[in-house]
């Protein structure tokens, strides 16, 4: 276990180099000059630009930026915004929210569509099961910004039984309405990836043999049927995390959460690459580890794997 482990990591270091390799060079090479940006309507004197650039390596070659950077993120230090703040500390304060964010989100697509979708590939073929399935469709089809207006409207404004916007008060019960509407999504795939899974493993030989042999139907389905189901969905899980943390920007828009998204959104639309490849990088990592668990948690629901 520990050398697969070992080994994993390894193979996470040219992955971390290739993304953020891109990401750096999509952000460099996006029109327009950051530091005329900054200066706006204004004037700036040579001094004061040739100060600025030389402050962000902008006088410096693609590749000795990238390496700059490099440099800095093994230290921790991400430079600094164009508004003088450290990267560092715009990071300390977005990511706690949306990962409390995503990870609620995770919670309700991961509770409530497999619950869902376990009664439903039990039931295939029943009204519960069609039902469910037209339910899951719907969500996929309207986009999640109309899911979240909608939610605003009638759980803030109408019923006012929800908080309206998050702002900066986030706390887990203002987060509740934006963890359902950013896990809405995901909640109609794991949905109907439990139950087309449940109802594949009904038929199969080893299902048939331990209710041959006497076992209760709560045991073959806890034990049998739900854990050979929950690999495919355990892998979605996985990816969806950080699919979850890059795809909080519209949720987080909507109800006012100074999260990751309205950070990220704000440092594109002012051209800030610092800050825009040190949040997609945090980004990139915490999707690598979360996908090192999800290859972890496979020896657990599949006993025919063993890592040596």
């Amino acid at each position: 276990m520990a050398w697969y482990v070992v080994r994993r990591l390894l193979q996470m270091i040219p992955v971390f180099l290739g993304a953020t390799l891109l990401i750096y060079a999509l952000v460099f090479l996006v029109p327009g000059d950051p530091i005329s940006a900054l200066a706006g309507d204004k004037p700036m004197t040579p001094a004061v630009e040739a100060q600025l650039r030389a402050r962000y390596h902008l006088d410096q070659p693609f590749f000795m930026q990238y390496l700059l950077y490099l440099k800095g993120i093994l230290t921790f230090d991400f430079g600094t915004a164009f508004s003088g703040r450290p990267v560092r500390a715009e990071l300390a304060r977005a990511f706690p929210i949306t990962i409390k964010l995503a990870f609620m989100a995770l919670f309700v697509e991961a509770v409530f569509g497999v619950v869902f979708g376990l009664i439903a590939g039990l039931r295939k073929g029943k009204l519960f099961d069609s039902s469910m399935l037209v339910i899951s469709l719907i969500v996929i089809a309207v986009p999640i910004f109309v899911v979240g207006f909608l939610a605003q409207y009638l759980l803030g404004v109408k019923w006012e039984i929800a908080p309206v916007t998050v702002g900066g008060n986030a706390s887990f019960g203002a987060l509740i309405v934006p963890a359902f509407v950013l896990g809405s999504l995901s909640f109609a795939y794991v949905l109907r990836l439990t139950r087309n899974s449940v109802a594949e493993n009904m038929s199969a030989d080893y299902v048939r043999t331990a209710t041959a042999k006497g076992l209760s139907r709560r045991r073959v389905v806890t034990v049998h049927i739900l854990r050979n189901s929950m690999i495919p969905v355990i892998t979605f899980l996985g990816a969806d995390l950080g699919a979850l943390m890059g795809g909080a920007i519209v949720t987080e828009g909507i109800f006012n959460i100074p999260g990751v998204g309205g950070t990220l959104y704000q440092a594109i639309t002012r051209g800030e690459p610092p800050t825009v490849v040190s949040f997609v990088t945090v980004l990139i990592v915490i999707f690598l580890i979360s996908n090192l668990l999800v290859d972890l948690l496979y020896a657990a629901l599949d006993p025919r794997i063993r890592y040596a």
